[in-house]
């Protein structure tokens, strides 16, 4: 089968073999898949993963369990193993050592075939086509914010970074009835979020003042926020994400990135802020949301190639201003 794999060279659209599956896995037939962020930085070097990109995918089991075959799922990316105290918490995306799909020791989804535990699948409903089901994970992992702080309605909520995670945490904590102002360096993204009455911004960094003192490279000049998220996918945003931080309010983190951050923790002892780590979300909240078109994910997608242009899509994902690149068969 075809696959877009990462040696950590170069990545490559090559003939590998299919998967095979033990008990409790099942092989999807991949027919729309995305290229996300994190497939990038994988390529610069993050979590050092060689194999097949990707991870965020619909398609049509093909094998596995008689229940699930021929029907048309999303998966989850990580890879529980069920037996140790992190998952007997319900923590099972937080294993040690980790398997994610596409990204830490499990081959992706940017293929012909994936092999998925079976415990990870969701039932796509008809309402939803292909080229919305992809956007499950990333939608997942928006939501996840409301599972880890209350968004009460009126929180004001500031989104740095107008990306295609960035987007969709807009239009999740607009939905959820925050205050939300989104931040970004690109107006005709922007613009998706203002149809749908959502504040924008466009980010200018801080003038130096008359003083001369030349304030932090990417400060943020206007009013700080109760919830401020971090979604830009570059080292330097989190310094301008705690300035932008209200008092005792609360910064969560989006971005994955294979660059160090420099960190000044004096900033939020003395403003008492709380950080919030934020990565993959519940399926569920997500699937709704494209059932009930409360999302909007279809502006989102900027390309369209089959998988035997992989590499070209990868490329096109990484351009500037791109949004949502999909692979499809």
């Amino acid at each position: 089968m075809r696959a877009l794999v990462w040696d950590g060279t170069a990545a490559r659209v090559i003939d590998r073999d299919p998967p095979s599956i033990t008990a409790g896995m099942a092989v999807v037939e991949v027919r729309c898949a995305g290229i996300c962020n994190t497939d990038l930085e994988i390529t610069k070097g993050y979590m050092g993963f060689r194999g097949t990109l990707g991870h965020e995918f619909v398609g049509e089991v093909v094998d596995g369990p008689a229940a699930w075959r021929g029907r048309r799922v999303v998966g989850e990316i990580n890879f529980a193993c069920g037996r140790c105290s992190t998952c007997a918490r319900g923590l099972g995306r937080h294993g040690r050592p980790p398997t994610v799909l596409g990204i830490a020791g499990a081959d992706g989804a940017l293929a012909e075939r994936v092999a998925v535990p079976v415990a990870n699948l969701h039932a796509v409903d008809d309402r939803v086509d292909d080229e919305e089901a992809v956007f499950t994970e990333p939608l997942a992992a928006a939501f996840a914010i409301l599972e880890q702080v209350r968004v009460a309605p009126g929180t004001s909520a500031l989104v740095f970074g107008d990306g295609k995670l960035g987007l969709l945490i807009a239009q999740v904590l607009h939905q959820a009835g925050a205050r939300v102002l989104a931040v970004g360096k690109h107006e005709e993204k922007l613009a998706l979020l203002r149809a749908q009455g959502i504040a924008t911004e466009l980010f200018r960094p801080v003038a130096p003042v008359d003083t001369g003192a030349v304030p932090p490279q990417g400060a943020w000049a206007g009013e700080p926020a109760e919830l401020v998220v971090e979604a830009t996918g570059t080292a330097e945003g989190f310094t301008r994400a705690v300035r932008a931080t209200r008092p005792r309010g609360t910064l969560v983190l989006k971005s994955t990135v294979a660059g160090l951050s420099s960190v000044h923790l004096a900033d939020l002892v003395v403003h008492e802020i709380t950080v919030v780590g934020s990565r993959c979300g519940l399926f569920d909240p997500a699937l709704r949301a494209l059932e009930g078109r409360t999302v909007d994910v279809r502006s989102l997608v900027s390309a369209r190639l089959p998988l035997e242009r992989a590499e070209e899509a990868l490329r096109a994902a990484a351009a500037p201003g791109a949004l949502k690149v999909l692979v499809t068969r």
